[in-house]
């Protein structure tokens, strides 16, 4: 949740906890600063939008059951490169996708997709480092979800806050790459826990960099035993035709 950033508390939690009964908006009015955590009025107003958020969140699911639709949340720091991914699906995959394009700002990502022929509605989200299920619910309602077999949802480039916050996927692909550094997975076991797939990107230029590949592999299972791990180079089509074997053998098993 962000408890660990306080994106999620009103400037007026304390001077007007009626605010409450308004739109989860609220949630994205946010502090620039940590909440106190040990304030049981804060406490109450974290468990508040995370409750109206997760039940906007099982809405959002069944929204995507009724069409047959499998939702994947895309998670990563920004630059890992999820719209690079999506761009290489876009062209390999036989599956029909759209996207949920996450950003604090711009439309570049929905961009580079619509240029692919992909459907991508945009969501900019301000100053909220995280997409959240209403976010999501907008934007599911502006995809012909009729005409999909993947949607994904391309959430703002973040290793923490994203992780806490259910938008009504049904899986979670988190990616991490070798110019990050090979400690990442230690430092936000919280994102790497959500995972039901680890893509570990830029592979090609793991000559260029000191990273401990199997040591990262490691380190994830450790924090979720079982966990999918595969190794992606955008420049290498079998790499990316296994993360699309992959969505589409999820996609069977839900059908």
């Amino acid at each position: 949740m962000c408890k660990d950033c306080g994106c999620s508390i009103t400037d007026h939690v304390h001077d007007h906890p009626q605010d409450l009964s308004h739109d989860h908006q609220t949630a994205h009015e946010m502090l620039h600063h940590n909440p106190q955590l040990n304030d049981t009025k804060t406490i109450s107003l974290i468990t508040k939008i995370l409750d109206k958020n997760n039940h906007e969140a099982a809405h959002n699911r069944a929204h995507f059951d009724k069409h047959y639709v499998l939702a994947i949340n895309l998670m990563s720091s920004p630059g890992s490169g999820k719209t690079t991914l999506l761009e290489q699906i876009a062209d390999k995959a036989a599956f029909r996708f759209g996207v949920i394009e996450g950003d604090l700002e711009t439309n570049r990502d929905a961009e580079r997709m619509q240029a692919k022929g992909i459907p991508a509605y945009q969501i900019q989200t301000g100053s909220a480092c995280h997409l959240d299920a209403f976010m999501v619910h907008k934007g599911l309602h502006n995809m012909s979800l009729d005409q999909l077999d993947v949607c994904f949802i391309e959430n703002v480039g973040n290793l923490v806050c994203p992780a806490s916050y259910d938008v009504g996927s049904h899986l979670n692909i988190v990616l991490v790459s070798i110019p990050e550094g090979s400690d990442k997975i230690e430092k936000y076991p919280v994102m790497f826990r959500q995972a039901d797939l680890i893509l570990i990107t830029k592979t090609d230029l793991m000559e260029h960099f000191d990273y401990d590949i199997e040591h990262e592999k490691q380190e994830a299972r450790k924090i979720k035993p079982g966990v999918d791990i595969l190794e992606v180079n955008s420049k290498d089509d079998a790499s990316i035709q296994k993360v699309i074997d992959w969505i589409e053998f999820k996609r069977k098993m839900r059908s």
